[in-house]
């Protein structure tokens, strides 16, 4: 039986693997180190096949009968169109062998470069959303906070942000379902994003966790999923990102540390060290602490 909050996997059963149709969407969202060892491994892999057809027909002048080496090196002249002279196909098949390895070199040349291209082309936001969510009053009222930022130091305009929360409830018809619940924000758009940003859910009635505690939500499984899609200022590309917390992550009569001070010279300071740093709330009367949530030291 899994805890209540704890990690979990989904496990697929008769999916339909396509593991070639998907093999170009897997490289591109691959690191580059990924990228570059498989495009080597294929050239390497395509010249050995060749060496190997090469070697068979024995056909190729100034090459050493048997030889791997003569005939892999000879191979990649070929693939790379370098032509240096000492060896060259002086049979039928040997040269009908070269054709087929001039298409093959233009079709891996052709995949390979547009791979590159599409992913240094391909626009990716580097956003760093805090490690927890805190509840705490503001303006008298419990509100849920959210940090995130920018770690690049351009801006992503016209933003929008949607939070959801799912959770399992219980209905008569079909037992045990997982329902999907929109939080309202205080502000759902923002002009620009830079280093940081908060987002402000209210605990109101109307609220989906107005009413819950730390207990309550570990006990429905509750996850919560913030979405931000914007677009890139320098690319002018649409960028995106995601975060999703457990209801361990949610610190309930928690704030986050103010990261903004200004120096005695008037000038601002943001400390980006202490991005994720939280330090208790204060309780109120609408606003107490959970009987079953955190205590401040």
């Amino acid at each position: 039986m899994r805890p209540p909050g704890a990690d979990y996997e989904i496990v697929v059963v008769g999916d339909k693997r396509s593991p070639l149709r998907d093999f170009y969407h897997q490289l591109l969202q691959r690191p580059w180190r990924v990228t570059i060892a498989t495009i080597t491994a294929v050239f390497l892999v395509a010249n050995a096949l060749f060496a190997l057809a090469f070697m068979a027909t024995d056909g190729v002048a100034h090459a050493e009968r048997g030889s791997f080496s003569d005939a892999f090196f000879f191979s990649v002249q070929t693939m790379g169109t370098i032509g240096y002279g000492a060896m060259f196909p002086q049979s039928p098949v040997a040269n009908l062998l070269v054709v087929a390895e001039s298409i093959t070199s233009l079709l891996l040349t052709a995949l390979s470069t547009g791979l590159v291209f599409a992913k240094f082309s391909r626009s990716t936001a580097r956003i760093v959303f805090s490690r927890e969510v805190v509840i705490a009053p503001m303006n008298g009222v419990p509100t849920l906070m959210i940090r995130m930022g920018n770690q690049r130091g351009n801006q992503i305009v016209d933003v929008q942000i949607r939070v959801v929360i799912t959770r399992t409830e219980r209905t008569p018809e079909m037992g045990n379902f997982y329902r999907m619940h929109d939080l309202r924000l205080m502000r759902e758009r923002a002009l620009s994003l830079s280093r940081s940003w908060m987002v402000l859910h209210q605990l109101t009635p109307d609220s989906p966790l107005h009413g819950q505690t730390p207990h309550s939500c570990a006990a429905a499984d509750m996850e919560l999923t913030i979405m931000l899609v914007g677009m890139d200022d320098i690319t002018m590309q649409p960028v995106h990102a995601s975060q999703r917390y457990f209801a361990r992550q949610i610190l309930w009569g928690a704030r986050y540390d103010d990261i903004l001070h200004e120096r005695p010279d008037g000038n601002l300071v943001l400390d980006l060290n202490k991005f994720h740093d939280t330090v208790p709330s204060v309780p109120t009367a609408d606003f107490p602490y959970p009987p079953d949530g955190p205590r401040p030291p």
